[in-house]
């Protein structure tokens, strides 16, 4: 097994986040479906049904979209604070240069799309919501791209996910400075106590879960009473939980204890060994593991069906089409963020601030920036606050905020799109530039471990060495069945493996799987399987194909892992250095993965084989006239 490139806590993140995409959507289609149909000033009854809790003289009472924006949604903060806080102390951006690209990206994807929408409403009633495109939506970005599929590597996810953790940093902040109205100090100075006696007791250590949940909601209830945004208090105590990464000691010590506690269990043994086996995660990591899925699939969803429900009949729809509020915020989200991101992140590479991470291309990081303009959940969040006493701005900006999601959305797909048709090779970033006096060898001739789909006299063999994980070996692939099914025992397909770890940490366990499946005779099966599930390639996963197939698949994994380096080694001494790499009749291919381009190519190669034999016929032909001429001249 190789080392993960992308770290678990990490993964559970963009897991819930792009799972979480589709009941976000159901939600908003609700909310909309319920404001456009003929009972559709219930939703504005419901909504605005007033709810109280009342402790002796003390009550506190909000609507329920108010407890749903002023109070699930500081819950929802606080989880962005959990990975904001995570991310600067153990993740990618206590690295400058990791962080270096995507943060300058993320402010240039703040910055244009509000001069753009400023630049439009500039002296008019709407100029105050220049803070609606400025925000991406994390949920719908990543499960667009999950849609996308292989087209999308998961470094791009991981460079559009820290992204995304400086635009909400930057959004909650532009919350907190620009949409704050009428400020109380009193309530102000009691929250900046509480906050700062949270702080001593962190740092104390005297106090426990019970302690903060009360501090904190002390807290939030002085910052509601302030007039700043509740939320703020959500971020803020997100960012003060403890993270840290636990010495080996005390997993060492927890493992101790639990064996123990096998050998001879006791209930004073039972809560040791359980505070020890939980102080080998952080805190910071068991509360995201606990409130994410909550924050995911109930809190943002729920949001979205109290603010998505704007009335689309046509009226509403004429007057947002000439409303400058609405061409605004269309032009922030699709124009805006795409030329900020793209902008940022050309700037930090020109100038050798920072690297990318993996081996991204420009095709995926243009659509990516494409993407990234799809607002919703802070572009609503933030429509509500500038337009709190204008309900016809805030309908127009709803729209402006759907269609340009819409719009940004079909951006990205479509240049996904048009990027993949070039076709494309991943290669680790050390190989560009190296074995430059290298002579390649031709690749080994095919043999009885290679896996072959294909007579062993067809004219034309095309040998490919790929990775599991390679989105531009997954899109080649229905080109390949293609070519199969054309030209079928006239063409012979072999694969070889050429894992890059180093980009992709799921490609070595999906070769080792692979070649277990070889052992059992289903190595095709597999190799289709994992194919078409390159975004679902971890143990798990993998574990559970080979089940569904009927094998265990690590049974000897040293000898599947020499028969992976073995075609990893012959082919980098053929020349390979990313994949997909192709070879015709044992000379490297040069064009394209299209169809056409490869039936071109295949065409060629047949033409020359039967040129070829057809000289060897006439050569033989020759050959036995030349034996036979001078016999009939001595007859003669």
């Amino acid at each position: 097994m190789t080392a993960r490139v992308v770290p678990d806590g990490l993964r559970s993140f963009l897991n819930t986040e792009s799972g979480s995409t589709l009941l976000l959507l159901a939600a908003t289609l609700a909310g909309l479906l319920w404001a456009n149909i003929p009972w559709h000033d219930t939703y504005d009854r419901f909504w605005e049904s007033h709810f109280s809790v009342t402790a002796g003289r003390y009550e506190l009472g909000m609507t329920l979209k108010e407890w749903v924006n002023d109070g699930l949604m500081a819950l929802f903060f606080f989880v962005i604070g959990l990975e904001i806080s995570r991310e600067f102390k153990v993740g990618d951006l206590r690295d400058r240069r990791v962080a270096a690209v995507p943060a300058v990206a993320a402010f240039g994807g703040m910055i244009v799309p509000a001069v753009l929408y400023y630049a439009v409403n500039a002296g008019g009633t709407g100029s105050g919501g220049w803070g609606v495109p400025m925000a991406s939506d994390t949920a719908f970005v990543l499960g667009l791209l999950a849609v996308i599929g292989a087209r999308c590597p998961e470094p791009l996810r991981v460079f559009l996910l820290t992204l995304a953790v400086v635009d909400d940093l930057g959004a909650i902040s532009v919350v907190a400075v620009f949409y704050t109205r009428d400020l109380s100090l009193g309530p102000l100075a009691v929250a900046v106590l509480l906050f700062a006696l949270i702080v001593a007791v962190r740092w104390l250590s005297v106090g426990r879960g019970p302690v903060y949940l009360l501090l904190g909601f002390l807290m939030w209830v002085a910052v509601l009473r302030s007039g700043v945004h509740p939320t703020i208090a959500g971020i803020l105590l997100g960012v003060l939980v403890n993270v840290y990464a636990p010495p080996d000691t005390e997993r060492l010590r927890a493992g101790e204890l639990v064996q123990a506690l096998q050998r001879d269990p006791s209930p004073e043994l039972a809560r040791r060994a359980r505070r020890s086996v939980a102080s080998t995660v952080s805190v910071n990591d068991l509360l995201q593991h606990l409130l994410h899925p909550w924050t995911g699939y109930v809190i943002v969803p729920l949001f979205a069906l109290a603010n998505a429900g704007v009335r689309l009949d046509p009226e509403s729809l004429r007057r947002a089409a000439t409303s400058p509020v609405t061409i605004g915020i269309v032009l922030g989200l699709v124009v805006g963020k795409f030329a900020g991101i793209t902008l940022g992140t050309w700037l930090p590479l020109r100038l050798n601030w920072g690297d990318l991470p993996g081996n991204l291309v420009w095709g995926q990081l243009l659509g990516g920036a494409a993407v990234a303009g799809i607002g919703f959940t802070v572009s609503l969040f933030i429509t509500d606050l500038a337009f709190a006493d204008l309900p016809q701005l805030q309908s127009q900006a709803k729209i402006g905020i759907l269609a340009g999601s819409v719009l940004a959305a079909g951006l990205g797909w479509l240049i996904f799109k048009l990027a993949w048709r070039r076709g494309g090779v991943c290669a680790p970033p050390s190989s560009s530039a190296a074995d430059l006096d290298f002579t390649p060898e031709p690749p080994p001739p095919v043999g009885e471990r290679d896996h072959v789909l294909g007579p062993a006299d067809a004219p034309v063999t095309l040998i490919e060495y790929g990775d599991y994980e390679c989105p531009y070996c997954g899109a080649v692939q229905p080109v390949l069945d293609e070519l199969k099914a054309r030209y079928g025992d006239r063409l012979r397909l072999v694969f070889r493996h050429f894992p890059l770890q180093q980009i992709h940490p799921h490609a070595m366990p999906a070769a080792l799987v692979a070649e277990s499946a070889a052992a059992h005779g289903k190595f095709w099966e597999m190799h289709h399987v994992l194919f078409s599930h390159q975004l679902e390639l971890n143990d798990r996963d993998l574990l559970g194909y080979s089940e569904r197939m009927g094998f265990f698949p690590w049974e000897d994994v040293k000898e599947l892992e020499r028969r992976v380096a073995k075609d990893k080694k012959a082919g980098w001494r053929a020349g390979v250095r990313g994949t997909p790499t192709f070879f015709l009749n044992g000379d490297q291919y040069e064009g394209s993965h299209d169809l056409e381009s490869f039936v071109t190519a295949i065409d060629a190669a047949i033409s020359a084989a039967d040129a070829a034999d057809a000289r060897d016929t006439g050569d033989a032909a020759d050959t036995a006239d030349a034996k036979d001429q001078p016999r009939s001249r001595s007859s003669e």
